[in-house]
């Protein structure tokens, strides 16, 4: 574990093994724990490097604002040994790792993106069904009641939210709600201030790209996901049958598969 310094934070950073570095970067309703299968596979070829974002996991913050795109460029300085890193990003976390692709070009080598979030894309449209289960989101969130608003998060983000509630037993969903537990009760650490609509600039990103996304996601997160690949040169889309916006819980050994394979070809592509 290191705790790298990036304005009032110290973000808590879990490094292991040797190579160039693979940086793992959480979705909004986990933290670096989402990524164990992954970090423990690829540590045996690479330097696998995941860390907890302001508000997550055991990072700690004094309230201000902040860039969370500059949080990771602490990190990659404090682990990549100054060489361009893969970026493994999920949700909100692959918004992250596409903004330092676009901003940062020479820190990074190649993306893998699960579903990610792009700045600037358009708002969601939701069915009548999917709206409903919006709402109660918003109720759960209004009324104070965080068991009900991390129960409701399990059932849109790990069961999908045209899924049946409660689809994903046993360690994944206890992994989930303990994850989003803590960030649901993390004390106030102040707002992203960084963030620049990159949804009209996908062209110009000219590294190698895996998207990998859910068939029991959002259909907006979906529709997004193909766009990307339609936008990015040279993109490879990879869609996962029965798993919805958090397959490396339900499927890690799979996701770890796919991500090894996606890295073993961009090594021999140097």
């Amino acid at each position: 574990m290191q705790y790298i310094a990036s304005g009032r934070a110290r973000l808590a950073t879990e490094v292991s093994g040797d190579g160039s570095a693979v940086v793992f970067l959480h979705a909004n309703v986990c933290d670096r724990r989402m990524w164990r299968a992954q970090l423990d596979g690829m540590a045996a070829t690479h330097r696998a490097v995941a860390y907890d974002r302001r508000g997550f996991g055991e990072t700690r913050a004094e309230p201000e604002d902040f860039s969370a795109l500059a949080d990771l460029v602490a990190v990659l300085e404090a682990t990549a040994d100054g060489k361009p890193a893969i970026l493994v990003g999920c949700s909100l976390g692959g918004r992250i790792a596409l903004d330092a692709a676009l901003r940062h070009p020479s820190r990074v080598r190649a993306l893998v993106l699960i579903a990610p979030n792009v700045a600037g894309a358009p708002d969601p449209v939701y069915s009548p069904e999917i709206e409903t289960l919006m709402m109660q989101s918003k109720e759960a969130e209004a009324s104070g009641d965080l068991g009900r608003l991390n129960a409701m998060k399990a059932r849109l983000w790990l069961d999908g939210p045209l899924a049946a509630e409660g689809r994903v037993t046993g360690p994944a969903r206890d992994l989930l709600l303990d994850m989003n537990s803590i960030a649901l009760r993390s004390p106030p650490f102040g707002s992203d201030v960084d963030i620049k609509p990159f949804f009209h600039r996908l062209h110009e990103i000219s590294v190698p790209t895996l998207v990998i996304w859910g068939g029991l996601d959002f259909p907006y997160v979906q529709d997004r996901c193909r766009q990307l690949v339609a936008s990015v040169p040279g993109a490879q889309g990879h869609e996962m049958p029965d798993v919805a916006h958090l397959p490396n819980l339900e499927r890690p050994a799979e996701i770890s598969t796919l991500i090894a394979e996606f890295v073993r070809r961009c090594a021999s592509n140097r």
